[in-house]
């Protein structure tokens, strides 16, 4: 069994966060999804869902993957020295990485992805290209994997990863049938994204 440790803090985006949860939380033999935040408390996203969560400081699963999502509240919270030393931390001891839309420059911030390749929403693709031009930036992909680290492009994209990501560890049958159950048309080859030429 392994913890999805989901990161959220205010104005993060409510499709980032569960649309993935909702395939994770249909597969209770094997994930327990749990919601954090650097203090813990009452969070609320851009389209005013509030979650309860708890302190990050309170994830000490020995089997955790840590998730991160994007919203227009990653533009100060990439500032904020103290959260992103805790998401380092955090990092170093998961055993994957998962970022949805903007979390992935959230989580650049921690210097982790630096020389790794990655994604991110491509409306601001400008923006992470010049907050992280260490990191390799792939423009043209749904979501992309470097070792344990998964990245996605904007919102909805995060379950396409999502169900990568369980195809990868789990097996492809398990994610194409979860696909089926929800009724989503899951883009199975990660290169699909005509949304990087809109952009």
């Amino acid at each position: 069994m392994r913890e999805i440790s989901a990161i959220l803090f205010n104005d993060f985006e409510t499709l980032d966060v569960f649309g993935p949860i909702e395939i994770f939380g249909r597969l209770t033999e094997h994930f327990h999804p749990q919601f954090y935040s650097q203090n813990g408390g009452i969070i609320t996203s851009s389209q005013n869902v509030q979650v309860v969560t708890k302190p990050m400081s309170e994830i000490n699963s020995d089997n955790y993957i840590l998730f991160i999502p994007g919203g227009i509240g990653t533009r100060e919270l990439i500032k904020d020295e103290s959260f992103i030393n805790n998401l380092k931390l955090l990092s170093q001891k998961a055993e994957y990485i998962l970022t949805v839309c903007t979390g992935s420059i959230l989580f650049s911030k921690t210097g982790l992805l630096n020389n790794r390749k990655a994604t991110s929403n491509k409306r601001v693709f400008f923006w992470t290209t010049n907050e992280s031009p260490e990191v390799i930036w792939i423009k043209k992909v749904r979501w992309i994997r470097d070792g344990n680290i998964y990245t996605s492009s904007g919102v909805s994209a995060g379950m396409d990863m999502t169900l990568g990501f369980i195809s990868d560890l789990l097996g492809y049958e398990i994610a194409k049938q979860q696909s089926i159950e929800i009724e989503y048309d899951w883009k199975e080859n990660s290169a699909w994204d005509p949304f990087s030429e809109l952009y």
